[in-house]
């Protein structure tokens, strides 16, 4: 058993039914954690949500770079982030490793306004994170890292645990977090999705986040992640029985 988790459930704000079962799942417990993307159509009636049921400390910044329209002109005009009409078309090979100046600065101002948009709504993030885990390329992570240290908040890691990751994948997961938390300074120890929990003996130290995308099902919770039917609660209460549940903001 890890010494502790987090269950952080990704894409408050994507949409209303995202919102709504993202807020379900605080109440019932089942998650002690949430990541808010500020540049999408529910953004608003989720910032409303984090005040009406003080879920402050306990939502952080999913940096969105992958999804809809960036909110800074710069990025916009980056083949590598956007296609020729605006929208986010992410190009960058996974292999990356060099971003040039121009398009480090984009990305930071990028980042900026989206960290912005939640404080103008009276949301500090407490962590940050990425949507379709961007900053697990090399160059994108280095900037949310520098980031996140700037902030003095916590990064999540790339994911490190799960049969499915090969040897080379491993070792770059692993240079990649040891980087990662150079820059950053607070991360977790692990990270995985609830199918990991199915199939990968847990760590017996450190700090585990569960990388989650909760849905409502008609006996329960399940997840994107897990196949129809298998549920969500269920599976956390086996997998953690006695393991304190923390917000980032307790990392």
């Amino acid at each position: 058993m890890p010494s502790r988790v987090i269950i952080n459930a990704d894409d408050f704000g994507l949409s209303t039914s995202n919102n709504q079962v993202i807020v379900a799942a605080f109440c019932q417990g089942l998650i002690s954690s949430a990541t808010l993307m500020a540049n999408t159509p529910a953004f608003d009636e989720a910032c409303q949500l984090i005040h009406a049921h003080k879920l402050h400390g306990r939502i952080g910044l999913h940096v969105n770079l992958t999804h809809g329209q960036p909110l800074t002109q710069p990025i916009q005009r980056l083949r590598q982030f956007c296609s020729p009409t605006g929208e986010f078309d992410l190009s960058l090979a996974q292999h990356s490793f060099w971003l040039s100046s121009q398009a480090r600065d984009a990305v930071r101002q990028e980042i900026q306004a989206q960290w912005q948009r939640c404080l103008d709504k009276s949301v500090r993030p407490s962590h940050l994170d990425s949507h379709q885990h961007v900053h697990n390329l090399w160059p994108v992570g280095a900037e949310l890292a520098r980031f996140a240290a700037e902030q003095g908040i916590p990064l999540r890691p790339a994911r490190n645990l799960g049969h499915n990751i090969s040897l080379p994948k491993r070792v770059f997961k692993h240079l990649l977090n040891r980087r990662l938390r150079q820059l950053a300074g607070r991360m977790p120890d692990y990270a995985c999705t609830p199918y990991d929990l199915t199939t990968t003996e847990l760590p017996g130290e450190g700090t585990l986040e569960v990388i989650a995308h909760p849905t409502l099902q008609a006996d329960g919770y399940g997840d994107e992640y897990l196949a129809t039917g298998v549920r969500l609660d269920e599976l956390l209460k086996r997998s953690f029985t006695g393991v304190p549940r923390i917000a980032y903001s307790e990392l």
